[in-house]
């Protein structure tokens, strides 16, 4: 029993993306916990071969093509999966149509990539559905944010595309809301990598120095003025830390898959804020999964721009002060911290709130591990037996 599952894996130019690889992980561990093999689809097939130790082929022939381009090239794959159309010699998608045959179901892993921000991503999601549709060939959506942005096509290829599918798993009740009013059944979970712990077991150790304040940010800003939002984040990382003391650790989750390679990605942005703070601070450079979600829980506090540092936290009761940058980042956010009992996010454009918001969210500490350790079993629970139903699905 194979499974095909697509997720924004493989690493390029040397830059390794944390969440996205986190996803991917723990679903493919999840079904081989079933009894599944899985073959993924990635956009650097030796690279996540050798991570995962698992077949992979290339992605679908969507990126750079503008709409036009990709709506044809859309067509031409569905009906060369359904046998009426011949795709031309050395076409990469020539691999998934093999994998296709083999498979027994297509699994999407999670991800907040299907809004209209990344029109590559909708097609190539999209156009896979229907691709296993014409073969008869169950597809499951996991860990799934849909929008909020969504033009009037996008939209129309997600509803075409959820109404085929036997299962659709979201992770935050904006985007439940959203399917639901599409007329699509829908199971609200958390994001699929929050018990990467579990899946990973001894490999995710805690660190021998734990940070007091751990962050990660990211670049994206909705159009601020960047020196402004910087200095902002700086004053509130050093509040942060005459609060809950140090170390004061900065780790990137869109970074150099090398460690000793300079700093790049989320790296750049953490370097800026650290010039401005008055606090000293270290640096763990981009490393794997696993020593990620270790350094997430092992934190006394985490300030994050980035969604993943989040869903890797907040399950082990670590205080977050979250920074939304806009709708999109605010559903993420916020519906990560929700699942655990934890507030909204702040705004990143308004430091002086968030540094109010910092002292209210010291306070509660206590508070706040009780309610994640009262909320996991049965989040726990929950995942398992959605596991347990996809595996089901996907097993044929």
């Amino acid at each position: 029993m194979t499974v095909l599952a697509i997720g924004d894996i493989g690493v390029l130019n040397g830059m390794f993306h944390v969440g996205d690889e986190a996803m991917f992980d723990a679903a493919e561990r999840e079904l081989r916990r079933r009894g599944l093999a899985v073959v993924g689809v990635s956009s650097a097939t030796a690279e996540s071969t050798a991570r995962y130790g698992i077949p992979t082929v290339a992605r679908l022939g969507f990126a750079g093509l503008d709409r036009p381009a990709a709506r044809e090239r859309a067509r031409l794959l569905v009906d060369a999966a359904s046998g009426t159309r011949a795709l031309p010699a050395g076409d990469d998608a020539h691999a998934v149509l093999a994998a296709l045959d083999d498979a027994t179901g297509v699994l999407h892993t999670g991800g907040g990539n299907l809004a209209t921000r990344w029109p590559v991503h909708i097609y190539e999601r999209t156009t896979l559905t229907a691709m296993a549709a014409a073969r008869g060939i169950p597809v499951v959506f996991s860990g799934q944010t849909f929008g909020p942005d969504l033009d009037e096509e996008d939209e129309g290829l997600l509803r075409e595309a959820l109404a085929t599918a036997a299962l659709v798993g979201v992770r935050e009740p904006t985007t439940e809301a959203l399917v639901r009013s599409w007329g699509t059944d829908v199971r609200a979970e958390v994001d699929d990598a929050s018990f990467l712990d579990d899946l990973l077991g001894t490999d995710a150790a805690a660190p021998a120095d734990a940070p007091g304040v751990l962050v990660s940010l990211s670049g994206w800003y909705a159009g601020r003025d960047r020196d402004e939002v910087e200095r902002g984040i700086a004053q509130i990382v050093d509040d942060a830390a005459a609060i809950v003391g140090g170390p004061v650790v900065f780790h990137a989750h869109f970074g150099p898959d090398d460690p000793a390679a300079p700093p790049a990605g989320d790296g750049l942005v953490h370097e800026r804020v650290r010039a401005a703070m008055a606090t000293p601070s270290v640096v763990v450079p981009t490393g794997d999964t696993a020593s990620s979600v270790a350094l997430a829980r092992s934190a006394r506090l985490l300030i994050s721009s980035r969604y993943h540092p989040v869903v890797f936290a907040a399950p082990a009761g670590v205080p977050v002060l979250a920074l939304a940058a806009d709708a999109y980042t605010s559903v993420k956010l916020g519906g990560a911290l929700g699942h655990w009992g934890q507030g909204a996010p702040a705004d990143l454009g308004d430091p002086v709130s968030a540094r109010v918001r910092l002292r209210e969210i010291v306070a509660e500490s206590d508070a706040v591990r009780a309610a994640a350790a009262a909320r996991h079993p049965a989040h726990r629970a929950r995942t398992n037996l959605w596991w347990d139903d996809v595996a089901d699905v996907l097993g044929g």
